[in-house]
């Protein structure tokens, strides 16, 4: 076996992503498979009654009896089946949300049940409690709720902790994705909104976490209603389950987060801060802020990539929501650490090349210690990396080389990747391409992605790890993330990213400001490179977003970035059906339908990628944050 994929893909790249943009210019808005990202807040609306809430809910619990529960569905698959329930019972379309919660809790609700109480997660809303005279205050797991009795939090709190529930009241958090990550749950009981149920009906669902959703009367947010007896339906029953559950990943993301938290010490030993060394001096220093570095923030969604490869190409069991945390083999483990540490290093480089102020929410390493060492601290990580591979003693020697070889590949187009659009932020060709833009991002994104999937694959010896589809695969996976980030940039952002356009304004040579330049009239063009080139500093930063994003509507570059995900994002799900391995193809359509998570509709404006360093973190409203790619 080989890397031949990942080393000889770039002329094959070109090609593809070429066929992409022209298709843009033959049909400039074709149909869509999936249809246009919409907004969906017609959509979102509670039966006024209980007894019609009632009905659809009885209706829905019928209905997913007949439901193959062996694989957990996507969004677009459940509205799928809400679309044909609701022409069952000829219920109106702006029921659709309604209908969609109600599948997706008798999908899960007898595997919930199935879970003890004591690994069970109770998620409610601050907006249940009283607007005014409320004495609780926030925390960083959300409202610290006493136990007044002045709101049905209190109520609903007492009874789930007496049972042994974890309790968390705010609108929404990453930190559930956490808890749960961390082995702390198994399962969620959620009150929310329809809006905020939206959000995270497609990352629950992709990841097999068993859940059961409450809906919210309105999205109010002042004292708002429920039907409190549904709370109380689930709340406080067990019930052992009958038929086989749903395969779940949430088992091999344990593993992923286990490796940097139990068995971080064990796999890479440390050197200079050795149990019993002096860890305060002169040459201590860089391996100390290197391991903290790597061991803390990020989601470690490459590492789990590299398992669950392995695991899904190896054979090995099936994994569910209440499985135990499947023990790794060290030299598997250490591979995929390998990939952290990669990816750790391009974050502190990149952070320098970008001048980020922040990253998981402290200061970024040149802004602590200098620029001179954070680079150092960045070549120890790759060497911490190259260390992890060297010392996978248990893995065949050729498939160890196979793996260096791929990552170091990867290394390499990167680099050329991030050259480029450094050489373009110092030197702008205004004569840029969208042809040429989607080349700079197949280097930057994909082959992080191509080098954690083939290290799985080829550790498991899979026919698939030397096959071209993977190389494919990850490109247009990478190159949908990348245009999907740019579509963010300008619909602001909860998390890191408070305004909109500001890629734009770092003369970021990005595929929306190519298709601006390419469809652009002489005026516009000439406004364009003025506002780049600091001609209109004079004007505020707001103003200037204005005028950019006034004429991106004009040229429609909105629509033609959709339609390049879309066709991206198909092209990948193309190569998925054509794989043989039911494993490996559930684990890839898993990988883009989190990869390519969006939420509805754009005002929502979450950012994709929490990896992101430009401000200090701030509490996002969302119940889980999208698993990304990245840098290396």
């Amino acid at each position: 076996m080989s890397t031949v994929p990942l080393t000889e893909s770039v002329h094959s790249n070109s090609r593809s992503l070429d066929n992409d943009i022209v298709d843009i210019e033959d049909d400039p808005q074709p149909v869509r498979k999936k249809g246009k990202r919409r907004s969906t807040s017609h959509l979102k609306a509670v039966p006024e009654s209980l007894e019609q809430r009632e009905a659809v809910k009885n209706a829905a619990e019928q209905y997913a009896i007949g439901l193959d529960k062996a694989r957990a569905f996507n969004k677009n698959e459940l509205e799928r089946h809400s679309r044909i329930l609701m022409e069952a019972q000829k219920l109106p379309e702006k029921y659709l949300g309604f209908v969609m919660v109600m599948i997706g809790n008798f999908f899960w609700k007898q595997q919930f049940l199935a879970i003890p109480f004591e690994r069970r997660m109770l998620l409610l809303p601050h907006c249940l409690k009283h607007a005014e005279g409320c004495p609780a205050e926030y925390s960083e797991f959300g409202l610290d709720c006493e136990r007044c009795g002045a709101c049905s939090i209190a109520d609903y709190k007492v009874r789930a902790e007496q049972l042994g529930y974890k309790v968390l009241v705010a609108e929404g958090s990453p930190v559930v994705l956490k808890i749960v990550v961390s082995g702390y749950i198994d399962g969620i009981l959620g009150v929310a909104c329809l809006n905020v149920l939206e959000k995270a009906i497609d990352k629950i669902l992709i990841a097999g976490v068993p859940s059961y959703a409450v809906p919210l009367h309105s999205g109010d947010c002042m004292n708002t209603t429920l039907d409190e007896a549904w709370v109380w339906d689930v709340l406080d029953k067990y019930e052992p389950l009958p038929d086989k559950p749903t395969t779940s990943y949430v088992p091999l993301m344990r593993a992923s987060s286990k490796m940097f938290e139990d068995d971080f010490e064990r796999l890479l030993p440390r050197v200079r801060t050795k149990a019993g060394a002096k860890t305060d001096s002169l040459i201590a220093f860089t391996e100390a802020i290197s391991y903290d570095w790597m061991a803390n923030g990020g989601k470690r969604f490459r590492p789990f990539i590299t398992l669950a490869a392995w695991h899904a190409a190896s054979g090995r069991d099936i994994l569910t929501a209440g499985s135990p945390t499947p023990e790794i083999p060290d030299g598997v483990a250490k591979v995929a650490m390998a990939i952290e540490a990669f990816h750790k290093a391009s974050l502190v480089h990149d952070d320098i090349q970008d001048d980020d102020a922040f990253r998981y929410g402290r200061d970024t390493l040149h802004r602590q210690h200098g620029t001179g060492q954070a680079i150092n601290i960045g070549d120890h990580l790759i060497g911490l990396g190259y260390r992890l591979i060297h010392t996978a003693t248990d893995l065949d020697p050729a498939i160890a080389m196979d793996v260096a070889n791929s990552m170091s590949t990867a290394h390499i187009r990167l680099c050329d990747g991030q050259g480029a659009e450094m050489s373009w932020q110092q030197s702008p060709d205004w004569d840029i391409t969208p042809l040429d833009t989607l080349q700079i991002y197949s280097l930057k994104t994909s082959p992080a992605f191509e080098a954690a999937l083939y290290a799985g694959l080829r550790m498991a010896k899979h026919e698939l790890a030397c096959s071209e589809k993977v190389s494919a695969f990850c490109r247009h996976l990478g190159v949908a993330f990348q245009i999907l980030n740019d579509l963010k940039d300008w619909q602001g952002d909860l998390d890191n990213k408070l305004k909109s356009g500001q890629d734009a304004l770092a003369l970021r040579p990005t595929v929306l400001l190519a298709l601006a330049l390419k469809d652009a009239d002489e005026d516009q063009t000439k406004t364009l490179r003025g506002i780049l080139s600091g001609e209109f500093n004079d004007l505020s930063e707001e103003r200037r977003i204005d005028r950019m994003r006034a004429i991106f509507n004009t040229c429609g570059v909105f629509d033609k970035a959709e339609t390049l995900v879309e066709r991206s994002q198909e092209r990948a799900e193309q190569i998925v059906a054509e794989i043989e391995d039911d494993r490996i193809q559930s684990l890839l359509q898993f990988f883009v339908e989190t990869v390519l998570s969006r939420d509805t509709p754009p005002t929502a404006a979450e950012h994709l990628d929490p990896d992101s360093g430009d401000a200090p973190p701030r509490p996002v409203q969302q119940v889980f944050v999208p698993l990304t790619i990245g840098n290396f």
